[in-house]
């Protein structure tokens, strides 16, 4: 039983928070017409912040002794009245003695226990409504003193312990490292298995990151092929060009409309691929000086739409009588044969224009890319980052481009090499680009006269990632002289170090070995940078080495350049970083603090807001949930894109402003694209780019907890899940998750006409009041049935299979939540400390690549105060962990 509470234990909310009278809600919805808003109501919290009462206290070296004279006279006394009748030799709930507990927790075994105690002391859990008083005084006396113990008994067991974060990279940042250093924003990992994900949310936990020896192996392969498509041998390849004008597909197509007239014995008005008329549904091609028009249909047999490609770039051509049309959310396909290279970047041109300036919004464009072999073979997907925004008139079309990478396009036709072109009888090895018109308004429709592709396209030969590898020196006509130049340079990047004679001398034996069986120099030096590569010093994130007598010394200055790197990047130092390293200024308080600025302006700390958003809230569910499209018939992939995207939106949207964490618990705002606005019921939100909007208190959103991702992926696809949500939040939001369940908990039975009769939140009170469930679900189900007003796509509504949906609940002390707005003036009323603490220990989780120990715990409440204390920016979060010493010590 004890083991379970120790997972109930570590991670429970911080000690600090709001000391409440249990029987006293500041959360409850008052009926008057003075209610607060929760805006006033998140500056009124602050106030009451524990953390900002708290002066900051300055470091001391002086050798901590335990506080066992105040226990015995003043919290002893307190905890006999309070606690002992129901956790005393009698009677010991729960399988907890606390009058037996070791006072001495700098020496003591039951630091966890007393963790446990300041818990639900500090929230207000204990004594239960029905259980023995215990007066504000007393609870203060216990919390300070517990919390004044703790932190001293984390100071030293921090100082007698070290603490290793020595792990492999996870599989995102070898491949963002490979991106770095090779200079190519590819995907090199496609074809390694997901990382393990810790018990704390985390990928990135040094406890399950390790490599064994068949790895190495795989790695070794992974890093050759990557430096094959950053490097290059030979001349020059030779470029193919597509030019396809609209009057020449036209022409094909109005031919093709004649001949079936010609043939026709039914009335033109029932042919099947009649002329359609302007607006019809689907592509079509038009004569603007006549106004006729034909279908822009595709078939893939023969390949007979196939254009061929020439070995010089065409001329563009003059704007002609002829337009492609292609309305909204429709497709016109481009066939390019079977010739489209396989390295090298494809360039797609295509001079467009919005059909009307009459829609609100620009029409936005994607690029897909496709084959059909036959029936049953195929494969359609997008190819393209964004959506190109059509903003040119149709007076003044102009060019829109895209480069896309062909080694990134996959799957390609497999029998692309293999059959020939244009045999009916056989497998069609033809391959297309496909334009598709994503906007939502039926009058955004696309003009475009000219499509324009070539490939394999380098704007530079040898291409700038060869260069930057290749580099000139005068040691170009010495193999083993420029050999050393480059493997030596290449080493310092990729070992994040400066790197030794002798580590040199390794690394060029290898190359001596290889030169003579390598077809040139090039190929020998990629095997050596392969081997690079491959070497634990690249692969694994290595803390130098301390012995037990010299823990908390500083990281060395190249190690700590990595942690910055890995922690804002996800990725491996840059030159500025390595310098500073190498210059021992790294470390200096104001330089880190002007590095770490420095990075979070970088487009590459985007990589953080996604990679630590993602695990931190524990999205991972969101890709699995089967959403029910008869329930929900207006729920799209473009939906799903942007109900993945708002959470990362809105902490940029806080980062980049330093904007204080609590607009995570609730803001008068939200990041918005147009499709996730329509999804909210949220007006004159146009485009697909995410952007800040004011709301209102009607539209019921702001924040995370309303965010549609987070809600669509704690249900089950068909009907919301309280029990889901309410442990989401405790986990993700409060880190205080739930105690495990207890072995065979009774299922609803569904099966029970009674029970069918029930609401949501009546079958749920009926669970819980079975005596088994009852310890979990007091403490889970308040916090989920509050959400009931989303449904599970996380749209309001105010009713659920015909009956009106009553979210209210009460909290363990008899607290009311009237809805998720309750919820939100419960936790910035009361929680504001406890989440604070819990942000500032999520993060700092994912910065140091492990789990938190209890010798964590003072430097974690020391960051916590400094940013209560400081309005509680995330940038200032940020720059308080990076500047800890948690962060730059051992």
């Amino acid at each position: 039983m004890k083991s379970q509470f120790s997972i109930f234990v570590v991670l429970l909310g911080s000690l600090l928070v709001g000391i409440q009278l249990p029987r006293i809600s500041n959360a409850q919805v008052s009926e008057s017409t003075n209610t607060p808003t929760l805006e006033e109501v998140k500056d009124a919290g602050a106030l009451k912040s524990i953390y900002r009462q708290q002066a900051q206290q300055p470091k001391t070296f002086v050798k901590p002794q335990a506080n066992l004279k105040e226990f015995r006279e003043e919290i002893e006394p307190a905890l006999k009245k309070a606690c002992y009748e129901c956790h005393g030799a009698e009677t010991a709930e729960g399988d907890i003695r606390v009058d037996t507990l070791n006072p001495d927790l700098l020496h003591g075994d039951d630091v966890s226990w007393w963790l446990e105690v300041s818990s639900a002391v500090g929230n207000g859990e204990m004594p239960p409504e029905d259980g023995p008083e215990l007066s504000d005084k007393d609870r203060k006396k216990i919390v300070e003193w517990l919390s004044a113990e703790i932190q001293t008994a984390s100071r030293v067991r921090r100082a007698e312990r070290a603490h290793s974060s020595f792990r492999r990279m996870t599989r995102y940042e070898y491949n963002y490292a490979l991106q770095d250093l090779l200079g190519l924003e590819l995907d090199f990992v496609q074809d390694l298995p997901p990382d393990p994900i810790s018990e704390d949310g985390f990928e990135n936990c040094s406890e399950t990151l390790q490599i064994t020896g068949d790895q190495y192996a795989e790695y070794l392969e992974l890093n050759r092929n990557a430096l094959h498509r950053a490097t290059i041998s030979g001349d020059r390849p030779a470029v193919l060009h597509w030019g396809v004008s609209a009057e020449a597909a036209a022409a094909l197509k109005f031919a093709e409309l004649e001949k079936s007239k010609e043939q026709a014995k039914k009335p033109r008005a029932t042919q099947k691929g009649r002329a359609r008329q302007r607006g019809g549904r689907g592509g079509y091609y038009m004569n603007i000086t006549t106004g006729e028009t034909a279908p822009a249909t595709w078939s893939y047999g023969g390949a007979r739409e196939a254009w061929t490609p020439k070995m010089t770039l065409p001329d563009v051509p003059e704007q002609s009588k002829f337009l492609a049309v292609l309305p909204a959310r429709q497709r016109i396909v481009v066939e390019l044969g079977n010739r489209l290279p396989d390295e090298g970047t494809m360039r797609v041109r295509v001079r467009a224009s919005r059909a009307s300036s009459e829609s609100q919004a620009a029409p936005t464009l994607a690029l897909e890319f496709g084959w059909q072999g036959d029936k049953d073979q195929r494969a359609a997907f997008r190819i393209s980052r964004g959506d190109m925004v059509i903003d040119a008139s149709a007076e003044e079309p102009k060019f829109y481009q895209w480069d896309i990478p062909l080694s990134v396009i996959h799957p390609r036709n497999p029998v692309r090499k293999l059959e020939e072109l244009g045999v009916t009888d056989r497998t069609n090895p033809s391959e297309y680009i496909r334009l598709y018109n994503t906007a939502k308004d039926q009058s955004a429709a696309i003009h475009f006269d000219y499509v324009q592709v070539s490939a394999p396209v380098y704007d530079q030969w040898p291409p700038q990632s060869h260069r930057a590898i290749f580099i000139e020196s005068d040691n170009r006509n010495d193999e083993q002289a420029y050999a050393r130049e480059i493997i030596s340079r290449f080493m310092r990047r990729a070992w994040r170090r400066d790197v030794s004679n002798a580590e040199v001398d390794l690394q060029m034996d290898l190359f001596t070995r290889v030169r003579p069986i390598c077809s040139n120099f090039e190929q020998a030096v990629v095997e050596t940078l392969a081997a690079v590569l491959s070497s634990p010093r690249f692969l694994y994130l290595v803390h130098t080495d301390q012995p037990q007598s010299q823990t908390h010394q500083a990281v060395d200055e190249f190690e700590l350049a990595t942690r910055l790197s890995m922690f804002l990047w996800c990725s491996v130092p840059d030159e500025e970083l390595l310098e500073l390293a190498a210059e021992g200024q790294l470390s200096h308080p104001d330089q880190l603090a002007r590095q770490t600025q420095r990075m979070l302006a970088d487009p590459r700390h985007e990589r953080f807001s996604k990679h630590f958003v993602r695990q931190w809230l524990n999205m991972a569910p969101l890709e699995f949930v089967n959403i029910n499209k008869k329930a929900y018939p207006q729920f799209d992939d473009e939906l799903m894109d942007a109900m993945q995207q708002e959470p990362i939106a809105l902490f940029e949207e806080i980062l980049q402003n330093n904007l204080s964490v609590m607009d995570f618990l609730h803001a008068d705002y939200a990041v918005v694209n147009r499709r996730l606005a329509t999804h909210y019921g949220l007006d004159d939100v146009q485009g697909n780019n995410f952007k800040r909007v004011s709301l209102n208190p009607e539209d019921h959103r702001g924040g995370l907890l309303t965010q549609a991702a987070l809600l669509a992926m704690n249900s089950d696809g068909t009907e919301s899940h309280p029990l889901k949500r309410g442990i989401w939040l405790l986990e993700s939001i409060l880190n205080d998750p739930p105690p495990p369940p207890p072995p065979a908990v009774p299922e609803i039975d569904m099966t029970d006409p009674e029970i069918m009769k029930m609401t949501l939140k009546q079958r749920m009170e009926d669970h819980r009041n079975k005596a088994a469930c009852m310890s979990c679900h007091v403490k889970i189900d308040p916090w989920g049935i509050a959400f009931e007003n989303f449904d599970a796509v996380g749209k309001w509504r105010t009713q659920s299979q015909g009956k009106d949906i009553d979210a209210s609940s009460l909290l363990y002390n008899e607290q009311q939540l009237d809805g998720v707005d309750g919820v939100k003036r419960f936790l910035l009323a009361n929680r504001q400390d406890q989440f604070a603490r819990a942000i500032v220990e999520k993060m700092a989780t994912f910065a140091f690549g492990r789990t938190l120990a209890f010798g964590d715990r003072a430097e974690i409440e020391r960051i916590t105060t400094k940013l209560r204390h400081n309005g509680d920016g995330l940038q200032t979060l940020i720059l308080e962990l990076v500047r800890s010493d948690l962060f730059t010590s051992i």
